[in-house]
């Protein structure tokens, strides 16, 4: 599934850095994909580009990943995914050919607690993951994967690496 929020503390002073979302958040989505392929290559992956193309081929019947409401999902107490969001990813699911679906709910990029600033900045990436069966409409997991950077895209692959632990 594609990122739809990605949000940074005004503090880290990246406005230009995000200046563009869709730049944002395909440059993010790649970074996610990249390093969840290569670092579980048992699993089968389908990047936030093939979800955007299949439900492209099939207009009417799948909604556009990119217009879902799953920001929402970064919710801890959100345990039965509600419709049409719930019907929304057992349709797109279907199409690509899964069960399991991981939704990057978002991605929000702070300065550290207790740390004085630093030039450049240091920021934490916080990538809001939950995995939903869709068959049942129910979150499986979730959590926040953390990482440090001085910049959003090292930051984020931190952040990503650590989702899969043990490996350099």
């Amino acid at each position: 599934m594609p990122l739809t929020l990605v949000a940074a503390e005004d503090t880290l002073h990246w406005d230009a850095l995000m200046a563009d979302r869709r730049a944002t958040l395909d440059k993010s989505d790649s970074i996610i994909a990249t390093f969840l392929t290569a670092r579980a290559p048992e699993v089968g992956w389908a990047s936030a580009s093939e979800v955007r193309r299949v439900a492209r081929r099939a207009a009417g019947i799948a909604a556009d990943p990119d217009q879902m409401g799953t920001p929402f999902l970064r919710a801890e107490k959100i345990v039965e995914v509600p419709d049409p969001l719930r019907y929304q990813l057992r349709t797109l699911m279907g199409l690509v050919g899964g069960r399991y679906v991981l939704v990057p709910a978002g991605l929000v990029f702070r300065q550290p607690p207790n740390r004085p600033s630093a030039q450049p900045p240091i920021a934490v990436a916080e990538l809001s993951v939950v995995l939903i069966d869709t068959r049942v409409g129910r979150v499986g997991w979730r959590t926040t994967a953390r990482g440090e950077g001085t910049d959003p895209w090292t930051a984020l692959t931190r952040a990503v690496k650590s989702l899969t632990p043990g490996l350099p």
